[in-house]
C-alpha cells in the first residue's frame, strides 16, 4: 500500500468520519444510502490509519452492513437496490444537464452495465 503522507492521512480520517456519520444516518433515513458511505467510510480508514480501520473493521456496522460483501462478494437485495438507486440519482443529474445523445448513451451504458453487474457478479443473499 502507498504511504500516505501525514496531512493526507488527516484529510482521509475526516472523510472516513464523515461518510460513517452519513452512514448511521443512512441507517434510519432511507434516502442516504448505508452501505456505499460505509465502503467509502473504510477505505478512507484504510487509507488513513491503520487504527481506525481495525477499529472500524471491528465494529458493527462493518459486521452487519459490509462484510458479507467484503469477504464473500454477496449483499442484500435491500443493499444492492439502495446502492443502485443511488448511483443512478447521481448519474440521472449530468444525464439531464447535458445536451449530448453521445453522452447520454454512454451515461445509459454505464446504468445498464452497473445493474449487471450487481445481479450477475455479486451474490444476493437473505
Amino acid at each position: 500500500m502507498d504511504i500516505v503522507k501525514k496531512p493526507f492521512r488527516l484529510l482521509f480520517i475526516l472523510a472516513g468520519l464523515l461518510s460513517l456519520g452519513l452512514g448511521i444516518i443512512g441507517i434510519v433515513l432511507p434516502v442516504i444510502p448505508t452501505t456505499p458511505l460505509l465502503l467509502l467510510a473504510s477505505y478512507c480508514f484504510m487509507r488513513g490509519s491503520k487504527k481506525f480501520e481495525a477499529w472500524f473493521i471491528e465494529s458493527w456496522l462493518y459486521k452487519k452492513h459490509l462484510e458479507g460483501f467484503v469477504k464473500k462478494r454477496e449483499m442484500t437485495l435491500k443493499q444492492k437496490l439502495s446502492v443502485l438507486l443511488f448511483a443512478d440519482c447521481m448519474i440521472a443529474i449530468p444525464f439531464i444537464m447535458t445536451d449530448s445523445w453521445a453522452l447520454r448513451a454512454g451515461l445509459a451504458a454505464v446504468v445498464l452495465y452497473k445493474y449487471y453487474y450487481f445481479f450477475t457478479k455479486i451474490k444476493t443473499v437473505g
